[in-house]
């Protein structure tokens, strides 16, 4: 059966509708390995029968990622081991070895399919902190930061990592942790990244120093990017010499108390998320947008607040960095960007 009859299954097609964004991400084994999974999901019936009834919108749950790491995971662990040794490229059976892991590790994988993402993906840190400069220009403070689905935390430890952005080198030179995409356009204006708190929160907050967490964060990463492995086990390595605050919660009632609380002057309050939006559902959205221009409204430049979003466009058309400014509540789209930061496209009227 070819792979545009199997598409008939809405499960199914989310994970050829994947594999394509894979290969076009420069993933071409992810591209594979999910390909070969939509062949051979019938191997897995508690998987596939997940995966068909999902309710709302799958790409927006990042349904078929989570389905990805979890033969990620597997792989990492060589089990079973046709499956490891398929993803350090010493055979190329790839529906052979899929299908052996979804017939034998069916529970578990329905299981990682089951639990939210937790990426915390590094690479989206160049993003914020090329937001936080412009934000610097207009409010000449020092920063405290407040992010929603910290996950880890890794980035709450932005101030710790060195940063290429076009032309402009910024952060810490000798860091173990360099953040480079590839750049297009006008580099951002040389601002200090001077962060004077930095907290977060999460539903369910991930502790690095669990190897199993470690293992978790891991497996999120595209098997065939081992760049970007290496520079999320730098920041694993950092946050467990400096470790993030992080707090279990629900995320907007975190940010409704957080800033109800008065802002002390001389800083420069920042709401930062990234990848998150897509998890809080519309009233979610409309909440957080009424929340940020609650306090945005009591802001005043002794005491301003910005709120920094790396998020979707609603028709998943591309990832926008956005920044909003307050007291004025202004609004500009910084730099359209690949979703885990590996380039970006600054706007030129922005530099």
């Amino acid at each position: 059966m070819t792979d545009q009859h199997l598409a008939s299954d809405a499960g199914v097609a989310d994970l050829l509708w994947q594999a394509d964004q894979a290969r076009a991400l420069g993933s071409p084994l992810v591209g594979a390995v999910l390909a070969a999974s939509a062949r051979q999901l019938h191997r897995a019936p508690h998987t596939a029968a997940l995966l068909a009834r999902w309710p709302g919108d799958r790409a927006a749950a990042a349904v078929a990622m989570r389905f990805n790491a979890a033969l990620h995971a597997l792989a990492r662990r060589d089990t079973p081991p046709r499956l490891g040794a398929l993803y350090r490229g010493e055979h190329d059976d790839v529906d052979g070895a899929i299908g052996e892991a979804l017939a034998q590790h069916d529970a578990e994988i329905a299981e990682w399919v089951r639990q939210t993402p937790q990426t915390n993906e590094v690479g989206r840190a160049a993003a914020i902190v090329a937001a936080l400069m412009v934000a610097r220009t207009r409010f000449d403070l020092p920063v405290e930061l407040h992010e929603i689905g910290s996950s880890a935390g890794l980035n709450l430890n932005l101030d710790r990592y060195g940063y290429r952005l076009g032309a402009l080198t910024a952060g810490v030179a000798d860091s173990p942790v360099q953040v480079a995409p590839d750049w297009e356009g006008a580099p951002p204006p040389a601002a200090p990244i001077a962060l004077a708190a930095a907290c977060g929160v999460d539903l369910a907050p991930l502790d690095v120093a669990d190897p199993a967490t470690r293992d978790r964060l891991m497996a999120f990463v595209f098997a065939d990017q081992p760049a970007r492995a290496l520079r999320l086990e730098r920041a694993i390595d950092l946050a467990l010499r400096h470790p993030p605050r992080v707090a279990r919660g629900d995320a907007l009632d975190w940010v409704e108390a957080h800033l109800r609380a008065p802002a002390p002057a001389g800083r420069c309050r920042a709401v930062v998320h990234s990848m998150v939006a897509q998890y809080l559902g519309a009233a979610g959205r409309a909440r957080l947008d009424a929340l940020v221009a609650a306090a945005g409204a009591r802001a005043t430049v002794e005491r301003p607040l910005v709120r920094i979003g790396f998020e979707w466009t609603e028709d998943r058309a591309e990832v926008q960095l956005r920044l909003t400014c307050y007291p004025g509540g202004d609004t500009r789209v910084l730099a359209t960007c690949h979703p885990y930061g590996t380039w970006i496209r600054w706007r030129d009227d922005t530099a």
